[in-house]
């Protein structure tokens, strides 16, 4: 038997891809109750409901390494939380995961809210192949594979703090692009009020967006979103879940970890030491290995993906799929009859009406 044919028929990662979609579908689905209601915490929690559901009936080892409950005490799946059946036999996967990316939009009832997960599968006994990053915030820099080819030619670097004014230029010049067509993401935050002047003055378009990183990061890597580069000072663990997209896609983020005030610094500084806290990632150098998977369902329109979109009985979800060992990308719409879709739920260990 060749190599090629055994990968495929003991890989788990091909085999169990479906219910990591399934899982990411469940939760945008179970939140379409909360949009626009105003309460964020009861939508992650409909989200996470809805995961856990699905992963109950699913014979893996998954141990969450990236939650996205550990940052701010919300209802979530956190970090060690176990999900699957764990028997004996089943593979090992370390999860990352935010079962709503951009909770405030949701709440809100805007754009760019999404259900993501991400993982990488641990074989005989490896070591952990996501690096989980102890700092609430980090500052990245994402960007597509056409800037990552023109660095491997010999374009000049670009550097994490470097500024906007110098790097936008070069970016322009490896794709092909005026300065003033390129199109560059930020969140809308008072601590981003140098880079957004500095976007503006070396006169590229500038869209603002005000939670849902992820994608935003995700998108300079998928050509038809539109988006030239992400930038910007967002949530750590939603750096790593990006990495794993870009690792497929083959772009690429600086990343470095950015504590909040001087208490967060000292901290770090005593937990992981100064060299550590003054790193710059890359995407591989936060899912490292082989193995790498990212899905993702859109809840509200994003860069990265539309939408749920109800009309009369039928729900469409509209969801991607990544996987890097085959460099694999998926789009899948999907379309839910919604007299008979079912969900099951942790909370009651049964199946529900949507």
């Amino acid at each position: 038997m060749s190599p090629a044919l055994s990968l495929t028929i003991t890989d788990p990662e091909r085999t169990l891809e479906f219910e990591f979609i399934r899982a990411t579908e469940n939760a945008a689905l179970n939140v379409l109750q909360w949009m626009g209601r105003g309460e964020k915490e009861l939508a992650d929690a409909a989200a996470c409901d809805a995961i856990r559901g699905v992963f109950d009936l699913v014979d893996i080892s998954g141990e969450v390494v990236i939650g996205e409950g550990i940052k701010d005490n919300a209802p979530g799946i956190f970090l060690g939380d176990r999900l699957g059946t764990w028997k004996s036999d089943s593979p090992s996967f370390d999860i990352a995961l935010d079962p709503v990316d951009g909770t405030a939009n949701l709440a809100n009832g805007l754009p760019h809210s999404i259900s993501v997960m991400a993982a990488s599968e641990r074989r005989n006994g490896q070591v952990r192949s996501m690096r989980n990053l102890p700092a609430f915030y980090s500052r990245k820099l994402a960007f597509g594979p056409e800037l990552v080819r023109a660095m491997d030619r010999g374009l000049d670097p670009i550097e994490l703090d470097e500024s906007l004014e110098i790097t936008l230029p070069r970016v322009a010049e490896a794709l092909g692009k005026r300065v003033q067509d390129l199109v560059v993401v930020v969140l809308n935050r008072p601590r981003h009020q140098k880079l957004i002047k500095e976007i503006r003055q070396a006169g590229a378009a500038l869209r603002l967006i005000s939670d849902g990183d992820i994608a935003a990061a995700v998108a300079p890597s998928l050509p038809e979103s539109g988006v030239d580069l992400y930038c910007g000072i967002g949530g750590s663990p939603e750096g790593v879940l990006a990495a794993a997209a870009l690792r497929t896609l083959g772009g690429d983020m600086l990343l470095r970890m950015e504590p909040r005030d001087e208490e967060e610094r000292f901290q770090l500084r005593e937990t992981i030491g100064e060299t550590a806290l003054n790193r710059v990632f890359h995407a591989d150098d936060l899912v490292t290995g082989d193995s790498a998977l990212f899905c993702a369902t859109g809840i509200s329109d994003s860069a990265l993906l539309p939408g749920v979109k109800v009309t009369g009985k039928k729900a469409v979800t509209h969801s991607i799929l990544m996987r890097s060992r085959s460099r694999t990308v998926r789009y899948i719409r999907a379309v839910h009859d919604l007299e008979i879709k079912t969900i099951h739920l942790r909370s009651t260990n049964k199946e529900h009406r949507v």
